[in-house]
């Protein structure tokens, strides 16, 4: 099952240098939170409203293979996010590099994320 990840180029590129993905989500570590977020197609226009509306970098959708990151020895957990009433795929370790299998440009656009070749 594929899941995603919205960060900006400039924190990918951070997180390549380092040689380690730990950002959980924008100006978040996984040391602070715990976890990696990750959401599903569906709820990626929310989170990206909710978290990235306002964010000027470009910015990166990563598409992670969540089979690829328990194989790798970092568990992936669906659990609720405060003030949400569905679960979210959340990733317990740094995200495997072999788990991401795509990355796709993405942008606002008339206060809509659009993102360019998007699996649905």
């Amino acid at each position: 099952m594929l899941a995603l990840h919205l960060t900006t180029e400039p924190e990918l590129r951070r997180e390549e240098a380092a040689g380690e993905y730990r950002l959980s989500s924008h100006g978040l570590r996984l040391e602070d939170a715990g976890f990696i977020h990750l959401c599903t197609p569906a709820q990626l226009p929310g989170v990206a409203t909710r978290f990235y509306a306002d964010v000027s970098d470009p910015l990166v959708v990563l598409v992670v293979d969540l089979a690829t990151c328990e194989q790798a020895g970092a568990p992936v957990r669906w659990e609720p996010a405060p003030d949400a009433d569905e679960l979210f795929p959340h990733v317990y370790g740094p995200l495997p590099w072999q788990a991401i299998t795509a990355r796709l440009p993405a942008r606002f656009e008339d206060g809509e994320l659009h993102v360019e070749g998007l699996p649905t």
